[in-house]
């Protein structure tokens, strides 16, 4: 009986948390919806266009602070405010480089937190290793499809480098997303690289202009924004079903 009790509280904390979560996350999904509302292709530059374009970076960060407190500041909480800074920067072009290296930055933070002990310790097996290098092989193919488009861009000599040291932390962030098991990090971690390539490949005009090219690139950016943040915030959680699971 004592048994059933406990686990029945559990559920009933769950979905508190679940509750309670879902009701934090609701400026986010505010400010998203009023992102795309206020989006158009020939939207200027400007400050009030990069307050927009971050504010729901942002408004993620706060709750991940609010759930996890100040030493999420060196996480998840942290690489959402670089996101931010990153945002603001790619509403100006020749900012560009600024921005991805305030993005080279969060994907450091989110690796270091997906590493630490937050989250559940799984070992290894042959399949996840084997994804893990499916990854890396992906992000240097990548590497090597942009570079003959890296090499026609003013200023290459950044570029080139620049783009390179990049793609090696997404992979790893990718790679340690997969690590942690939690399918909300994971799917998080996946969707970052795809809203990465679908941008890099209009950025540096591997395609054609495509006429819902930036809603591509944002949905699936808000989109691992959201799922990473969840997943942080669930990962202590997850972390303890891990181990009733291993004293059973």
């Amino acid at each position: 009986m004592d048994i059933l009790e406990t686990d029945a509280y559990d559920k009933r904390q769950r979905r508190n948390m679940s509750c309670a979560l879902f009701f934090s996350l609701l400026p986010f999904f505010l400010s998203t919806a009023v992102y795309f509302y206020l989006w158009t292709p020939d939207l200027p530059a400007s400050i009030t266009s990069a307050g927009v374009k971050s504010a729901p970076t942002l408004l993620l960060a706060a709750v991940v602070l609010s759930w996890n407190g100040g030493h999420s500041v060196l996480g998840v909480a942290g690489g959402l405010v670089f996101s931010a800074i990153g945002d603001c920067c790619l509403v100006w072009p020749e900012l560009f480089v600024q921005g991805m290296g305030a993005f080279a930055v969060a994907h450091l933070l989110y690796s270091i937190t997906f590493l630490s002990s937050r989250y559940a310790a799984y070992p290894s097996s042959s399949a996840i290793r084997f994804l893990y290098l499916i990854l890396f092989m992906l992000g240097g193919g990548f590497y090597i499809y942009l570079y003959p488009f890296l090499k026609k861009e003013p200023n290459s000599d950044l570029l080139i480098p620049g783009v390179g040291i990049y793609i090696v932390l997404i992979s790893l962030m990718g790679t340690l997303a997969i690590r942690t098991r939690n399918m909300l990090t994971l799917l998080g971690g996946l969707s970052f690289i795809v809203s990465d390539m679908s941008l890099a490949m209009q950025v540096f005009k591997v395609t054609a202009p495509m006429k819902y090219g930036n809603i591509i690139v944002m949905v699936t950016y808000y989109l691992a924004q959201l799922l990473i943040a969840v997943g942080d915030v669930k990962a202590v959680d997850n972390k303890d079903d891990f181990a009733k699971w291993k004293r059973s």
